[in-house]
């Protein structure tokens, strides 16, 4: 049968294309080469993630760009609504949409088309839906393996890095936050109102790692474990983390003033930075592994977040990690640090 070349495509090589933004991108130019006068496209596909419901992509035919859009659990639209790509493309044109097995395409025209352009668009639909399929399941694996394991590990299991042990050295500045007394707080608090807590604690820390490049690795009871990288000057790590921990502080004192508002006792934290080398891959069991991080950095940056309590601070930084960074910093002292061989110098921020 010959086919368009757009169709063709989709039958023979389209499936090997790996992400959506690309699938949107070839099959955009194909079908502008094949001559549809289109300005734009959009794809569309709902995902299995705890915030974000559903993923646009917006292709621009000026320019060949193609950028995402968010769509949020708890927003007004439906979970499978196409609204983002349905607006952005009724900015460019006369607008035709179509069902695409789990995806929605749409595309603007620069002109009304004629019976046998629509005709085209409609069959590409058609040829779409197998490896729109094929892709969708494979961004929702993506989706749900960096909600449980984080972006990074999520990649390293994703490009087959499954066997225990396998693991990596990585150079990083890394935080260990954890909240104070809520031990207590828990046992005098119900469970549904526990768990409300924590998630408010940890969107606040866990949101300002993320908003400054980093990453958890771990969330432990009501602490957690992230780390920021080096892959440039380490200063840039260290800028990083420290900026992190200022928005989180900042976030959790908006977050206790509205706590105070109704009664509740404000929830107070100690966090601790380290600069270091750790070892970061697949450790556990033969049947159940989790990627995690080990190593003495882990341990010192642990042992230090420790620290704040008997000294009465809020934040704790390591010297390793004062001697990369301009940032005003306190010095404490030099304090040992239980199961660690030497004593560490201690700095702290001047209104920790």
């Amino acid at each position: 049968m010959d086919l368009p070349a757009p169709l063709a495509w989709l039958v023979d090589d389209a499936g090997a294309v790996s992400a959506p933004d690309r699938f949107l991108a070839e099959l955009g130019g194909r079908l502008l080469a094949d001559g549809l006068p289109l300005a734009g496209g959009a794809l569309t596909l709902a995902v299995p993630h705890p915030i974000v419901a559903r993923r646009t992509w917006l292709w621009r035919a000026a320019t060949g760009a193609v950028i995402e859009a968010l769509g949020f659990a708890g927003m007004p639209l439906p979970a499978d609504s196409p609204q983002a790509g349905r607006d952005w493309l009724a900015g460019l044109g006369p607008v035709l949409e179509h069902q695409a097995g789990p995806a929605v395409l749409g595309w603007a025209a620069t002109r009304p088309l004629d019976p046998a352009e629509a005709g085209l668009l409609h069959q590409a639909a058609r040829f779409a839906a197998a490896p729109l399929a094929a892709l969708a399941s494979r961004a929702a694996l993506a989706t749900l393996l960096e909600a449980y394991l984080g972006r990074r590990s999520a990649a390293r299991v994703q490009a087959g890095a499954l066997r225990r042990g396998a693991g990596e050295t990585i150079r990083a500045a890394l935080l260990c936050a954890d909240l104070r007394d809520f031990t207590a707080l828990s046992e005098a608090t119900p469970p549904a109102e526990v768990i409300a807590t924590l998630d408010a604690w940890f969107d606040r820390i866990a949101g300002a790692v993320h908003a400054f490049g980093g990453e958890v690795l771990k969330f432990m009871g009501d602490g957690l474990l992230a780390i920021f990288p080096v892959t440039g000057p380490q200063r840039e790590a260290c800028d990083a983390a420290l900026r992190a921990i200022a928005a989180a502080r900042a976030g959790m004192a908006h977050l206790d003033a509205a706590r105070q508002a109704r009664g509740l006792p404000p929830l107070p934290f100690g966090a601790a930075l380290h600069l270091g080398e750790m070892m970061w891959g697949n450790i556990g069991a033969a049947d159940r592994l989790d990627f995690t991080a080990i190593g003495p950095a882990v341990n010192l940056v642990s042992r230090l977040e420790g620290l704040c309590r008997p000294l009465g601070r809020a934040v704790l930084v390591s010297g390793a990690l004062a001697a990369e960074t301009t940032a005003p910093l306190v010095p404490l002292g030099e304090h040992p640090l239980r199961g660690i061989a030497a004593p560490c110098a201690v700095f702290t921020l001047p209104d920790a």
